[in-house]
């Protein structure tokens, strides 16, 4: 199989984003990670992938600065994996793509997990791209540009 070309140097920042998060079972750890969950163990039996396919995508999402290895906090010899603080800024990601797919992949009435607030149980509200002043924006009201240094 051919090694992958690396984006990690394009001027385009979604290049950029999939060159770190955009296979499946990357998205699927970091989904799983905002869901609690913490070990390689509990990720294997979650997403049934392949040991050495988990542990590529751990270790690569621990050197991208997306997750931190530490030791587990039950003090055994295992380790954690956590969101980290750059991490933890793909919620909008996973809530986007979630949303997405509840939209468009679903059949009408056809079961599947939902997204509520923990607080009031109430369904999480779509997200939206908007102007600086609050306006909801479409992408044909949108152009890239490149950035000024």
């Amino acid at each position: 199989m051919a090694e992958r070309k690396r984006m990690n140097t394009a001027a385009c920042p979604v290049a950029r984003a999939l060159d770190v998060i955009g296979d499946r079972w990357s998205l699927l750890i970091v989904r799983d990670a905002f869901d609690g969950i913490s070990r390689f163990s509990d990720f294997q039996k979650n997403l049934g992938v392949a040991r050495n396919i988990l542990a590529a995508r751990l270790k690569a999402l621990v050197e991208a600065g997306i997750l931190e290895a530490q030791p587990a906090s039950d003090g055994t010899a295992y380790q954690q994996y956590m969101l980290t603080a750059k991490g933890q800024t793909l919620f909008p990601v996973i809530v986007g793509l979630r949303q997405w797919g509840e939209g468009n992949l679903f059949r009408r009435n056809e079961r599947h997990s939902r997204m509520v607030e923990r607080a009031s149980g109430q369904a999480v509200a779509q997200l939206e791209v908007q102007s600086t002043d609050g306006r909801q924006l479409a992408f044909n009201d949108v152009v890239v540009v490149e950035k000024a240094t």
